[in-house]
């Protein structure tokens, strides 16, 4: 089966007239599993694939500033904003998945537990500091805290950073018992450096973050970039996807 779908994809993608560089501004929280979609679409296309991954305000920011790419990838509103704002095309947009958020800590302190809302509520309450994101993810958690009742008791042990990767070495170079916050794919790309995933928020409170590509509306390479959104669509980029745990 796999050969067969890497067979199709180059009738696909292997006739382009020649090879292109195709860049990307995207979201960080599917960085693993869109690394592993572009090293498939390279194999079958011959195009290179340049990414340069921001949080969501960050896009945000650069879109408005004007910078130019082939596609964006985002969650499926703030492509809505940048299509009104007539930065990307509405019609053509591809699903790539959706990420839930997680809980971690360094590997070598003790794994708190959060099987459900109570024991998560009284980790925190527990713990010497917290960590996440001024990010979509962290809005969240910043809110969850709220309904739950315990933010002001939280607000000063709590440390917030712009991304994914400044939580996740707050955490690795801390100390004591801090709980940190992020995206499970960004988590797992620093389990070798240190962390340990201890797992998804819990089922009645978990939020997942939803991921799209569109094609901007002044991109350089459009060819070559609707073919890459054509991959994308495609049940091999898929499969590279859910790999690396977007759903």
């Amino acid at each position: 089966m796999r050969r067969l779908l890497v067979t199709c994809a180059g009738l696909l993608f292997g006739a382009q007239a020649s090879a292109a560089e195709i860049k990307v501004l995207s979201a960080g929280a599917i960085e693993p599993g869109l690394h592993r979609a572009v090293e498939r679409f390279k194999q079958v296309s011959g195009h290179t694939v340049t990414i340069q991954f921001n949080t969501a305000p960050q896009i945000a920011q650069r879109m408005q500033q004007g910078y130019v790419a082939d596609l964006l990838i985002a969650p499926p509103p703030m492509l809505k904003q940048a299509a009104d704002a007539g930065r990307v095309q509405a019609e053509g947009q591809v699903m790539l998945g959706k990420v839930g958020a997680g809980i971690t800590v360094r590997k070598d302190a003790p794994s708190p537990k959060v099987a459900t809302t109570e024991d998560l509520k009284a980790a925190v309450l527990a713990a010497d500091g917290l960590v996440y994101n001024t990010a979509s993810t962290g809005v969240y958690i910043e809110r969850l805290f709220d309904r739950l009742g315990i933010a002001e008791q939280l607000k000063a042990k709590t440390a917030r950073h712009a991304n994914g990767e400044a939580v996740m070495l707050h955490v690795i170079n801390g100390t004591g018992m801090q709980i940190g916050f992020g995206a499970i794919t960004e988590i797992k790309l620093f389990e070798a450096k240190g962390l340990s995933l201890v797992g998804p928020l819990p089922a009645e409170v978990q939020n997942y973050t939803a991921y799209a590509a569109a094609l901007m509306t002044s991109a350089p390479e459009a060819t070559a970039a609707r073919s890459f959104m054509a991959f994308l669509a495609s049940e091999d980029a898929k499969d590279a996807f859910r790999a690396a745990g977007i759903e």
